[in-house]
Parts: structure tokens; sequence; C-alpha cells
């Protein structure tokens, strides 16, 4: 297992810790486990974003990596928002409704590589896709973050109707690019 694919396999293996400090007050000191959440988050964030970098780089890329990869980003943005849906104190809630998109967006692409593949297509992540990623993370952080101030208000929001909209362009960008595999 190379460099790219541990740090992949680290980042699965944070999902959980996060979710339990996100979650789970733990008798820690009120607001500690959130910003103890907050940077097991951005440490699993910033291991997607070195593990494609060291990949691509030193070309150590791995159908395993291929596989995993995209499976991990799934999993530590789908269950963050999950979490983030129900948080008692949020100053700005994440919607349900934004989850399911996001969630149903996911699960199109995945079907419709699945799909690509059967067919010998390799559908590579576009720009729009990675820019998806991006505010999903980002949005994800400020809504951690939960600082209440009518600024931070309006930016959780902007960030929230951003993601759902870079969302929901990737998947259309992803389908018409590739149209052919259907």
């Amino acid at each position: 297992m190379n460099l790219p694919t541990k740090l992949t396999v680290f980042r699965i293996i944070l999902v959980p810790v996060f979710l339990v400090l996100l979650l789970c007050p733990m008798g820690l000191p009120e607001g500690l486990n959130r910003y103890m959440a907050l940077g097991v988050f951005v440490l699993a964030s910033l291991t997607d974003f070195l593990d494609g970098f060291i990949a691509r780089r030193f070309k150590m890329v791995t159908d395993l990596g291929k596989f995993l990869d995209p499976l991990a980003d799934k999993l530590l943005c789908v269950s963050a928002m999950i979490a983030l849906i129900d948080i008692p104190d949020a100053v700005v809630k994440l919607p349900g409704v934004v989850v399911i998109v996001i969630i149903a967006r996911e699960f199109l692409i995945t079907g419709f590589r699945t799909i690509a593949v059967e067919k010998g297509v390799v559908i590579a992540a576009s720009m729009w896709g990675k820019a998806k990623t991006v505010f999903q993370m980002a949005m994800i952080i400020i809504l951690i973050l939960n600082i209440d101030t009518t600024t931070m208000r309006i930016v959780s929001i902007a960030f929230i109707v951003a993601a759902t909209v870079l969302t929901v362009i990737s998947a259309i960008d992803y389908i018409l690019k590739n149209k052919e595999v259907l």
C-alpha cells in the first residue's frame, strides 16, 4: 500500500473519530468537543488534497486508490452533513433537503461511473466536481465553527447555497460530458 492510499485509509479511520467528537460532548468543557471535531475534519480534508497531489505528482495512482479516495470523501462529507442536520445549538441549521440533494447527486454519479466502467470508460473528476468538494468541505467547517454574528450567518447561508448549486452543476456537467455512456 503506497503513501497516498495510506492517507486515504487514514481519512476513512478519522470519520468515526470526527463523528464521536462532534456528537458526544464526553464531559468536555462546552464547545471543546466541537473544536476537536473541527480539527479532525480539517486534518481529514487536508489528507484528501495531499493524497491526490502525491499520487499524481509521483505517479502513484493505483486502482485501490481510485476506488478508496472518492469513497473516503463521500464518507467524510456525507457523514458530517448528516450529523450537522440536527445539531441543537446551530446558529444556521443545515437543511435536510440540502443533504438529500447532495447525497442523491453522489448516488447518481457513482451509478453513472459504474455504468461507464462496465463500458470501459473512465470518468475523471472535473473542475466542477472538485469545486463542489471544496465548497462542501468549507461549508462543513463554517457550520462546525458555529459563529453567531450577522456576517457569519450570511457566510454560512452563502456556502450552503454555493455547495448545493455546485453539487447540481457538477452532476449535470458529468452527465452531459459523458452522455454516450447512457
